[in-house]
């Protein structure tokens, strides 16, 4: 049965593909390219909030892109239950998007977490800066997959890319960019996605707030996976504790409500009788039937129905979600044992970026650093931006294990053999 909320404007790809036998959706097939992937694979290796591999049973960017995605697919599943007013079952939000845009929302997050995410923003603000979000777009649309020696990208359709495009300004847009834009190079993506028209926002800010209904779904599902799973893993680590979060509340207790003092009193208590974990699992479903369907009306609205509509999110779990987030900031991600270990990534990320960009941006050298075929592509670009671009692409695309390799193989004398992979 036809799904009449999408229109061919939804479906149409970057680079035309017609596949005549074909038994997989458009947006099936965007999934499926997604997780055979590399750079969904590697994901294992990329921080969430603790290294991965110190334990087994902490969450990486991977399971957290799993999460994302099934919490995704259950709030679609979940607003086609509630919202009969305006779904139904020949109209309705498309769950295997919902769930590419979400196992791919994170594909352009590079190692160490956040704090590789700074650490490259810092050192590419020359070059037009380093975003995460954009660095997905540019992971879809430009990095997945060779072919005679040359990137193309995973080709994906418009309402996919739309989908994980959670920021759409760019970075020459501010003033001081630090984060939440697109690298001004993806300006072509961008006028695709919205088919060349004029787009009616004065502020960076106002274009940034106005996403489709999936990438709407996707940002509830990764803050929720984000608030309510990563404060297990705190707890579990030991940063998260009774005496600490009574110790927070009373430093922080006028400038928190007292819903929020009393959400936080819960965590103490379901730690105290060892039920947190059973207890934020079933926060999850009230996050999920917390969503409903406002219509508005936008300047897309005659090509997709993918704007028509505001995702609304109860107020009782976006307040618990945003006080989860303060706190987890607060207690794990501002702990000294975090600190030194985003030092020490930060370290190994510069002198790494350092070294690249003197043997390949600064002046394309004999040496050769990189793998045969980045080392290829580099040499072949004569715009010395677009190489410290590619550069980072590389950089970008490590897991935490490899470029702790790297490093190790680049400056320790006694690490590393002829025979290494890299």
């Amino acid at each position: 049965m036809k799904n009449k909320f999408y229109k061919a404007f939804d479906f149409q790809r970057l680079k035309e593909s017609p596949r005549d036998d074909e038994f997989r959706t458009p947006f099936q097939i965007d999934r499926d390219r997604v997780i055979h992937s590399s750079e969904f694979r590697r994901l294992q290796g990329k921080t969430q909030v603790f290294i991965p591999g110190e334990f087994d049973f902490y969450r990486t960017r991977l399971t957290h892109s799993i999460e994302v995605a099934q919490i995704g697919r259950a709030i679609c599943n979940s607003l086609l239950y509630r919202e009969k007013n305006i779904l139904n079952d020949e109209y309705f939000i498309d769950i295997d998007l919902v769930e590419s845009a979400c196992l791919a929302h994170d594909l352009g997050h590079p190692p160490f977490g956040h704090a590789g995410e700074r650490t490259l923003h810092r050192l590419m603000l020359d070059f037009g800066g380093f975003e995460g979000n954009a660095q997905t777009l540019r992971q879809l649309t430009e990095i997945f997959y060779t072919e005679d020696k040359k990137r193309r990208g995973l080709n994906p359709t418009r309402a996919f890319i739309d989908g994980v495009l959670k920021y759409k300004a760019f970075f020459s847009d501010y003033e001081n960019p630090f984060n939440h834009f697109l690298y001004d190079e993806q300006k072509a993506i961008l006028d695709f996605v919205f088919d060349g028209r004029k787009l009616p926002f004065e502020k960076p800010e106002e274009l940034n707030n106005f996403r489709s209904i999936e990438c709407q779904i996707l940002d509830w599902a990764d803050d929720t996976a984000y608030a309510l799973n990563d404060i297990v893993d705190s707890i579990h680590a030991g940063f998260m504790t009774i005496a600490r979060i009574y110790r927070w509340i009373e430093e922080h207790e006028s400038k928190i409500t007292p819903n929020q003092k009393k959400y936080l009193e819960e965590i103490t208590e379901w730690i105290r009788t060892g039920e947190f974990k059973r207890k934020f699992g079933s926060q999850i479903g009230d996050c999920i039937q917390s969503t409903s369907l406002c219509e508005r009306e936008t300047f897309m609205d005659d090509l997709t129905n993918r704007y028509k509509y505001k995702l609304v999110i109860g107020e009782e779990c976006y307040e618990k979600a945003e006080i989860y987030k303060r706190i987890s900031v607060d207690l794990v991600f501002q702990s000294a044992q975090l600190h030194q270990m985003e030092f020490k990534g930060n370290a190994m990320l510069s002198k790494i970026f350092e070294a690249l960009k003197e043997n390949y941006v600064d002046k394309v050298k004999n040496i050769k650093l990189l793998p045969d075929f980045s080392d290829y592509i580099i040499r072949q670009e004569k715009d010395s931006n677009k190489r410290a671009r590619l550069v980072c692409d590389y950089i970008a695309g490590m897991t935490d294990g490899f470029a702790i390799r790297t490093y190790k193989r680049l400056f320790d004398p006694d690490f590393g053999s002829i025979t290494d992979l890299i």
